[in-house]
């Protein structure tokens, strides 16, 4: 009587059929009630072995799928022989699982090759600047996309990212600096690259460092050295005014309040104090919400203008959006003035930041301690206040007369009586 098996219908064990033997030991099969293969029906083969005594019992497959008695009889002799000499599967199962490991290993391999062959270009466009899209401003985004159009693609954008290195981040920059272009410029660029190749390092596209690391950034030294004197400030403002009132507003303000452009672009008639004399400063260049404070002359120009909604722009375009840029009026007044006629080194010329830039030394020369003007302007590090320390020339000789004038005065010694002691130790 034949042993009842436990395989599933769909694996061969099929209804109202039973197995049978075939001329090899330990192969049999069974018949598929209705599906044929060629003439004859169609037949699922097994094979039965013991390994440590253990009978075991495992499918193949069907005729229709290729399998015959003797390709059976075959895979049950591997078996067997791999269980004898140690060497090899000793069961379809560990067959399988091999199989499907090599198969993942070789779809790995797979996948890393395709990664390989990713150019720069394609990352930018199809991964990183999607990216950057959500996390940085538009005007950033732009910028970035300017950049790597006329001085990155043309280097490397048709590099795959594992053939980058350092050679051609330094053709990049030899390029750059041909042109003309500062060393902030070729920083920006450099900082571009180094940004796009880390979002492929978390993509496990590259797994070296970047190869603007190995490069050395030319030294920038763009700080403003310029500032206005109280008469050029004040024909600069009413050349201004003469071109657009708005215009003004917004450079009295950065003059007054030390405030950046954008700073002065984002206010909102909530953020405008009037009571307290307060700018309160939101999305700011450090990401940080910040205070300015008015002088009389900001307070009053404010009290002058109709106010809007408490979420309002205060200064609008024309369109009635947000400001993206300084209206070129303001250059038209310099040149007007000549206040850059002559000069060629770009830190000498006065430019809208050189508003914010005057602040900040109007309140050196004016005794402010270095250390207030920092937190007046908003500065991350000490450093960048530094620049302004020229200014002030007489801030430590002050200080020291301050010290000496704590000091309890004391009256001359009274050397009359003083005992003489000879050079030789003797009286």
């Amino acid at each position: 009587m034949a042993r009842k098996s436990k395989l599933k219908v769909g694996q061969g064990g099929t209804k109202n059929t039973r197995w049978q033997k075939t001329s090899y030991p330990g192969v049999r099969f069974r018949e598929h009630p209705t599906r044929k293969h060629g003439i004859k029906k169609d037949r699922y083969y097994t094979i039965r072995y013991k390994i440590k005594g253990v009978l075991k019992e495992e499918g193949l497959g069907w005729s229709s799928e290729g399998w015959t008695a003797e390709k059976a009889n075959i895979e049950r002799a591997k078996i067997k022989n791999a269980y004898i000499t140690g060497k090899g599967v000793t069961s379809l199962k560990e067959k399988r699982a091999i199989a499907a490991e090599q198969k993942e290993k070789a779809e790995k391999e797979r996948d890393r090759q395709e990664k390989e062959k990713i150019t720069f270009k394609q990352f930018f466009d199809e991964v990183y600047f999607p990216i950057a899209k959500t996390s940085k401003k538009l005007e950033t985004c732009q910028k970035e996309k300017e950049f790597f159009k006329n001085w990155i693609n043309p280097t490397i954008g048709e590099l795959p990212c594992k053939s980058i290195s350092p050679f051609h981040i330094e053709k990049i920059k030899k390029n750059l600096l041909d042109a003309g272009r500062a060393p902030r410029t070729v920083q920006y660029c450099l900082a571009i690259i180094r940004q796009v190749w880390n979002t492929a390092k978390n993509h496990n596209l590259v797994v070296d460092e970047s190869p603007t690391k190995k490069v050395k950034i030319p030294k920038i030294n763009n700080e403003r050295i310029r500032f206005l004197s109280h008469d050029e400030a004040k024909a600069l403002l009413l050349a201004i005014k003469k071109r657009s009132e708005q215009l003004y507003q917004i450079s009295l303000i950065s003059l007054h309040c030390g405030l950046r452009a954008s700073e002065i672009f984002n206010l909102t008639w909530a953020d405008v104090l009037l009571d307290n004399k307060i700018l309160m400063l939101r999305d700011t260049k450090s990401g940080k919400t910040a205070v300015a404070y008015m002088t009389d002359e900001i307070k009053t120009m404010f009290q002058k203008m109709p106010k809007g909604e408490h979420n309002e722009l205060v200064f609008k375009n024309r369109d009635g959006g947000k400001i993206k840029s300084v209206s070129n009026a303001f250059d038209r007044a310099v040149n007007s003035l000549k206040l850059n006629e002559g000069i060629t080194d770009r830190r000498q010329k006065i430019v809208f930041h050189s508003l914010r830039h005057t602040y900040a030394s109007w309140l050196v020369e004016s005794g402010v301690d270095l250390y207030t003007v920092q937190k007046l302007m908003r500065h991350s590090n000490f450093k960048m206040t530094e620049r302004y320390a020229h200014l002030s020339k007489n801030t430590l000789q002050n200080a020291v007369r301050q010290m000496e004038s704590n000091i309890p005065k004391r009256k001359p010694a009274d050397t009359t009586d003083a005992e003489v002691i000879p050079m030789n130790g003797t009286k």
